[in-house]
């Protein structure tokens, strides 16, 4: 059942035998031994793809169900902690800044759990790329997926000192004449970002020139610590160059709106024990830092 799972999930056998950490051919028998058992198709097999039938949705929806209960149960003997993989997608940033320095007390507190944790911004289809849980920076589009909101960013806009010197200190948002920004570009739409002020109860938007746009909030901060023109970032990011003087917080009475970061796993599936708890784990992790 569990190889099933994943070739479903993955709509490969291939993909599926390299989660598992299987051979391709173990992977195959696997399912033709089930669908030999149950009597029935439960896989549409093409060139580029694998689909499951009717019936195969259907047993895909049990099994997972089944599979958690089966965790549940083994689980309660003998006070044994959950084992086992977690696939975890996360922006860069926040992993350095909150998640990885606290994983050495999830590992003293689970040690049988490994993490599989990839870098990304890129907006997912968590289920078919095999990934258990996703930590996202911004509001979100609609989607079928759970989101719990871990913690809320505050922001700001700043920028070196040479560029200030360059460029003059701007003190309003709507007299930025002669001012350049660096871009920060969605890597699922592409969309360069504009910069945001708060005017009272007002959220305005601007979009000055750019003189050079990245996708990479480390490069991002890299350009602006270069002079290249004004970013806003999440206040926790810039701290460090802060507090030695390597960029410098403007514009502080016209703020950009704060900004959430949410957990988002996908609703119709069941969690299995370790990612429950890793869950558990990460949200408190967020609140104490």
């Amino acid at each position: 059942m569990r190889v099933f799972t994943r070739v479903v999930e993955r709509r490969s056998f291939t993909l599926a035998a390299e989660d598992l950490g299987l051979p391709r051919s173990t992977v195959t028998d696997a399912v033709k031994q089930l669908e030999a058992r149950l009597g029935v198709r439960l896989l549409e097999r093409t060139t580029r793809q694998v689909n499951p039938t009717l019936d195969g949705e259907a047993h895909h929806r049990r099994c997972l169900s089944l599979i958690a209960d089966l965790e549940d149960a083994e689980g309660a003997f003998g006070g044994a902690k959950p084992k086992g993989l977690v696939r975890l997608e996360v922006q860069g940033t926040l992993a350095r800044h909150f998640l990885l320095p606290n994983l050495p007390d999830f590992f003293a507190e689970y040690p049988a759990i490994e993490i599989n944790m990839s870098e990304s911004d890129r907006w997912i289809d968590l289920i078919h790329e095999g990934v258990d849980c996703v930590l996202r920076f911004g509001h979100l589009p609609d989607s079928d997926m759970i989101a719990r909101q871990v913690v809320i960013l505050d922001r700001l806009t700043c920028a070196a000192p040479k560029y200030f010197e360059r460029h003059g200190t701007p003190t309003d948002p709507g007299v930025l004449d002669g001012h350049r920004m660096i871009g920060l570009r969605s890597l699922t739409t592409g969309r360069l970002w504009p910069m945001e002020f708060m005017i009272g109860e007002t959220l305005r938007e601007i979009t000055l020139p750019v003189t050079m746009s990245v996708t990479g909030p480390e490069s991002y901060l890299a350009t602006a610590r270069l002079g290249l023109g004004l970013v806003q970032v999440p206040r926790f990011h810039a701290e460090a160059d802060l507090a030695r003087g390597a960029l410098v917080q403007v514009l502080a009475e016209f703020p950009p709106p704060s900004v959430p970061v949410s957990l988002l796993y996908p609703r119709n599936r069941q969690l299995s024990p370790r990612v429950r708890v890793f869950i558990d784990w990460l949200m408190r992790a967020f609140g104490r830092a």
